[in-house]
């Protein structure tokens, strides 16, 4: 089984605004709603690619409801944990001005619903998937991967984790099966700047000397690099094709490298279905259909860097 977790899920707004004037009243050109969150984003792409998920993590109220409701109208099975108070956030999102955003908070999580979810991942084990995905709510203890990853430790779940620096860092140790740093994220951990696919390799390397077995180095334009646990080293530069939507593209390669191993367990493979499958959702107003994966699969190309 195939699990995903999302800590601080959303319904996502997204609306596009002509001329767009502060002070004044605007009125949108274009408006959508969507299930969001990192997690859900990985289950989204999964099931466009035909693979069953559960989405785990927490909801509350009327939008936490709908949220649900629209994962469920797409496949994707509801494993989330009702909250009593609160509501799940909303987040906007102005596509007509590009980056801006406005994120909700989200509900308080409880000491109690956190340990319902550790009971619920307290049921894997081999054979497996999990992925981890996303910051922690503040109302969490910061060290929640760590508890669920040492929990599971040991019972042959495939692991991966998208995070950034000390909730990465603190993970490593516990051995996850994939984790996707950007280049900018790598170069926050050690403190320099990493332009070019050569130039992250030995800082991924590093990652990997920590315990990560599969590292995963998204580079947007720039393309990709592929750690790999069998020693091999790939890159590859970004597909050509016009940027739509760069919202859940790190969530979609994650996916994609996921479902390529799965299905050959073949890591170059994984790594082109990661690249495609980040690259189409980018070229894409919504996360990536597997129509759009496979016609720029066709395009990824790489090369061994060692």
């Amino acid at each position: 089984m195939i699990y995903t977790v999302t800590f601080n899920p959303s319904l996502d707004y997204i609306v596009s605004v002509e001329d767009f004037k502060l002070g004044l009243t605007n009125r949108t050109s274009s408006e959508l709603m969507l299930p969001g969150g990192k997690g859900i984003n990985v289950s989204t792409v999964l099931m466009n690619l035909g693979i069953e998920s559960t989405a785990l993590g927490f909801i509350a109220g009327f939008t936490g409801a709908e949220v649900v409701r629209r994962l469920e109208e797409m496949g994707v099975r509801n494993g989330f944990i009702s909250l009593e108070e609160g509501f799940t956030r909303i987040n906007l999102k102005l596509k007509s001005i590009d980056g801006t955003e406005i994120n909700g908070q989200g509900p308080v999580i409880s000491g109690e619903k956190l340990a319902q979810l550790m009971k619920q991942l307290d049921q894997l084990g081999e054979g497996d998937v999990l992925f981890l995905s996303g910051s922690i709510p503040a109302s969490m203890p910061d060290d929640a991967y760590q508890k669920i990853m040492e929990m599971l430790d040991g019972r042959g779940v495939l692991i991966s984790v998208d995070a950034t620096k000390d909730l990465l860092l603190n993970v490593l140790g516990l051995r996850p099966f994939l984790i996707k740093p950007n280049n900018h994220e790598l170069g926050e951990i050690f403190g320099v700047e990493l332009r070019t696919r050569e130039e992250v390799v030995p800082y991924g390397r590093k990652l990997q000397e920590m315990g990560a077995q599969n590292v995963l180095i998204s580079m947007a334009g720039e393309g990709a690099v592929l750690i790999a646990a069998d020693g091999k080293i790939f890159g590859a530069p970004a597909p050509k094709g016009t940027l739509v939507n760069g919202v859940g593209a790190g969530d979609s390669m994650v996916a994609g490298f996921m479902a390529g191993w799965m299905e050959k367990q073949d890591y170059e493979y994984a790594f082109h279905m990661g690249i495609a499958a980040g690259s189409a959702s980018a070229f894409s107003d919504h996360l990536a259909t597997r129509v759009e994966i496979e016609d720029v699969y066709k395009r990824v190309r790489s090369e061994r860097l060692q």
